[in-house]
C-alpha cells in the first residue's frame, strides 16, 4: 500500500444490486458524518468515467472500489481504507495491511463469488433518499 491515508473526500464504487454492498454503504453513512465519502454504484455512468480515469477494468470486478486521488483501491485493499478513515473502531483492522494482499483478498473473493446467492440481489440500483442522496454522484 501506498502513503498513509488523508482527509480529502474519497469515492466508494459498489455493486448497486448487491444487498450486501447496499448494505456496507448504509453501514458506513453513519458512521462518516464529516462526509468524507461520496457513493456511485458500479452500474452508473459515473463509476464507468473514474474506472477508466483510474485504468480499472469493469468487467474485472465484484468489488468495492475506493477512489482516493489518483489511486484506485479495490477488494480488500478499498476495505481496510475505508475502516481506517471511519476511525475508531474500524481503524483497528488496518494493521491486516501487512497480511499479503493474496491471502486478504482469496478471503473477499470467497465473499464476492457468494454475496448474491447470500445476501440476495435487488431488480435495479440503490436508489438513495434524503440525506443520502446529496452524497451518491449517480
Amino acid at each position: 500500500m501506498t502513503a498513509d491515508p488523508t482527509t480529502e473526500q474519497h469515492v466508494i464504487l459498489f455493486d448497486g444490486v448487491c444487498n450486501l454492498c447496499s448494505g456496507f454503504v448504509q453501514f458506513v453513512v453513519p458512521r462518516d458524518p464529516d462526509g468524507t465519502f461520496a457513493f456511485a454504484s458500479l452500474q452508473s455512468d459515473v463509476a464507468d468515467d473514474l474506472l477508466a480515469d483510474h485504468d480499472v477494468d469493469p468487467n474485472a470486478l465484484e468489488s468495492i472500489v475506493l477512489i482516493e486521488g489518483d489511486t484506485a483501491y479495490v477488494k480488500s485493499d478499498a476495505i481496510l481504507r475505508i475502516g481506517y478513515h471511519l476511525g475508531l473502531p474500524y481503524r483497528l483492522g488496518w494493521p491486516f495491511r501487512f497480511v499479503p494482499r493474496r491471502f486478504r483478498n482469496w478471503w473477499y473473493d470467497v465473499v464476492a463469488e457468494r454475496r448474491y446467492r447470500w445476501f440476495g440481489k435487488k431488480d435495479r440500483c440503490m436508489v438513495p433518499e434524503g440525506d443520502l442522496q446529496s452524497r451518491f454522484l449517480d
